[in-house]
């Protein structure tokens, strides 16, 4: 072996080596306190619900509960409006920090979102812990690279880490978070990244497992009173029926979402904190009434989930006492509340998870979808497996992550029989949105939070000449297979003294010269991040030299 060659692999070693070092540890840390806010998430989501039905019992207690609720949205507007980076489900923003479009300060993020978002939960809000589990598990990726002083773009690797750790720890599902990883953060595969998300994932888990164990507990399986069995061809036309109503829900949940936001948008008042308090106070007081109507409104929707499982047509299927309606009815209405008050959430920007109570309504159409194809003839041994069809159909839909939707549905049934139904439904919600020309939904909110705090008006043209060493990660590979910064692009490379204009397929080599043109607010950390991937080791704080 050349000594060039011997030169680069150890390179790639040390590398991969320092990756499952810092992923071990990211992982460590995001599991430990995305574990701890799970485990306050779901006493407070118990603690709500006995206090809602307590209410319902006692009506005299309502106007305390509305103080309590008017109150609460004042925190909740003061913390967003010190805190912007936690406004929403905060996965858009981690997505623009994995990217480094946004930079976080991971102790404010991290100690903010744990807090408001615990906030929205125990005040009884149609509120996950899944999406704030992925901003809390970012920033505490971030955290550790700032504590061991990595570069920006191990920063950026250890951010993705701690995303899909918190991912994987709140819903039980590792494969899936580190599909989201890919799927939804960076939108392409690297070595780097699998390796960091890996090792944070499996330390994350590790780590949740000996917290439960010193606390007596054990991790429950998700959505136990499920069953499935493999089905037929004969129910295919069940599911492409099945998959094309979950898209038109997803296609118009979408459009509700910023249409709410468009209407918050339309409130003024004297002061900004004032409107900013009236925004939540409209959401939560909403949140608060729908609650009290309909208790599994409340909540991320792991119970109401978990209650229109059928454990493959032994049992029926059920939600909370609804003044005496009959099963469907309820159904429809615990449906449309939630739907209006996810939407509602979502465009006033309240802190709390969306990824749950998507998914909650999806399976809430699987089940009514289920009850009418029963009517028609199919088996009811196959609703179960229909409610999680549906469930990644109109996930897909409205995030645009069939790779995600997939994954998800073979992890939580363990089984992957039921795989072509799965892809077939899947597949159908995500064309749906691709003709309704609907953007994925975290992409979309991500760029109206660079609008909003004016990253897109600061952003200017930079051109960055940067030199390729031999043994970096740049080295032999093609550059789409490269993670560079967000919206850097190679214009041109300068080989032995020739020029190439560069596609998607040209390789980089050792020597090479690039030029780079990114727009960004923060020139400095875009050329830090070129320089660590192309293994050029200019010293970046060299002041230029005085003029005579």
């Amino acid at each position: 072996m050349s000594e060039k060659k011997r030169k680069n692999r150890g390179s790639v070693y040390r590398n991969a080596v320092q990756l499952v070092a810092v992923g071990a540890v990211t992982g460590i840390f995001a599991g430990a306190v995305v574990t701890l806010y799970n485990l306050f998430a779901s006493s407070g989501e118990e603690i709500s619900r006995d206090i809602y039905s307590y209410i319902r019992q006692n009506p005299v207690f309502i106007p305390l509960l509305f103080v309590v609720l008017a109150l609460g949205a004042f925190l909740l507007s003061a913390a967003v409006r010190l805190v912007p980076m936690i406004k929403g489900s905060g996965i858009p923003q981690t997505e623009g920090a994995t990217r480094g479009i946004i930079r976080f300060r991971w102790y404010r993020e991290a100690v903010a979102m744990f807090a408001a978002s615990l906030l929205s939960i125990f005040m009884g809000l149609s509120a996950g812990s899944e999406g704030p589990s992925v901003e809390i598990g970012g920033a505490c990726g971030d955290g550790v690279a700032c504590m061991l002083r990595r570069n920006e773009m191990v920063r950026r690797y250890q951010v993705t880490g701690g995303a899909c750790t918190g991912l994987a720890v709140a819903f039980n599902a590792p494969l899936t978070g580190m599909a989201f990883a890919f799927e939804e953060a960076h939108k392409r595969f690297t070595p780097e990244v699998f390796i960091c998300a890996f090792s944070s994932v499996i330390m994350g888990l590790l780590t949740r497992t000996a917290i439960y164990a010193m606390l007596g507990k054990t991790p429950a399986n998700s959505f136990a009173s499920y069953v499935f069995y493999e089905m037929p061809v004969s129910v295919y036309g069940f599911v492409f029926l099945s998959a094309i109503v979950c898209g038109l829900f997803g296609v118009a949940f979408y459009h509700s979402v910023f249409l709410s936001k468009r209407l918050f948008g339309k409130i003024s008042a004297p002061k900004p904190w004032i409107r900013d308090w009236m925004k939540i106070l409209v959401a939560v007081v909403l949140g608060g009434i729908f609650s009290f109507v309909a208790i599994d409104v409340m909540g991320g929707g792991h119970g109401l989930i978990e209650g229109l499982g059928t454990h493959g047509g032994a049992i029926e299927p059920s939600v909370s006492g609804l003044f005496g309606l009959p099963f469907v009815a309820a159904l429809t209405v615990v449906l449309v509340m939630k739907f209006v008050i996810t939407c509602v959430n979502m465009g006033a920007g309240v802190p709390c998870g969306a990824f749950i109570p998507m998914l909650a309504i999806g399976a809430c159409i699987g089940a009514l979808l289920s009850r009418g194809w029963i009517a028609l003839g199919m088996d009811e041994k196959y609703a179960d497996l229909l409610v999680m069809i549906c469930m990644a159909a109109f996930f897909t839909t409205i995030v645009r992550a069939p790779i995600t939707g997939i994954v998800m549905v073979c992890e939580l049934t363990w089984s992957f029989s039921p795989l072509l139904p799965v892809v077939i439904g899947v597949s159908v919600g995500y064309f749906i949105g691709d003709i309704s020309r609907t953007d994925g939904i975290y992409e979309k909110l991500l760029s109206l939070f660079e609008k909003e705090n004016g990253i897109r008006e600061r952003a200017q043209k930079e051109i960055f000449t940067i030199s390729v060493k031999e043994g970096c990660i740049a080295e032999g590979r093609s550059v789409r297979d490269i993670l560079w910064p967000a919206g850097a692009v190679v214009t041109e490379i300068s080989r032995g003294g020739a020029r190439i204009l560069p596609d998607g397929d040209t390789v980089v080599h050792g020597g090479d010269i690039l030029t780079v043109v990114c727009r960004t607010d923060r020139p400095e950390k875009v050329e830090e991040d070129l320089r660590d991937i192309a293994g050029d080791e200019k010293n970046k704080d060299e002041e230029p030299p005085e003029n005579d």
